[in-house]
């Protein structure tokens, strides 16, 4: 993963465009599918997934931001 420097409220709004990008493409496309298909049980699955890669965002976000 790469390290990125956020030195104020701009580059960090890059980044939560640029992250949350990445994961509608990794993610959205098995919930799309899922959605579409009317699959509750991949939909739960799918959803679950993209949730999961937004917690994780989060967090890496809070991890970046505390003092080592």
């Amino acid at each position: 993963m790469e390290t990125i420097e956020i030195t104020g409220r701009s580059d960090f709004a890059l980044w939560a465009i640029q992250r949350a990008q990445e994961i509608v493409t990794a993610e959205g496309a098995a919930f799309a599918v899922a959605a579409r298909d009317m699959n509750d049980e991949e939909l739960a699955q799918t959803a679950a997934a993209l949730g999961k890669a937004i917690s994780d965002a989060m967090l890496e976000v809070f991890d970046g931001l505390t003092a080592e």
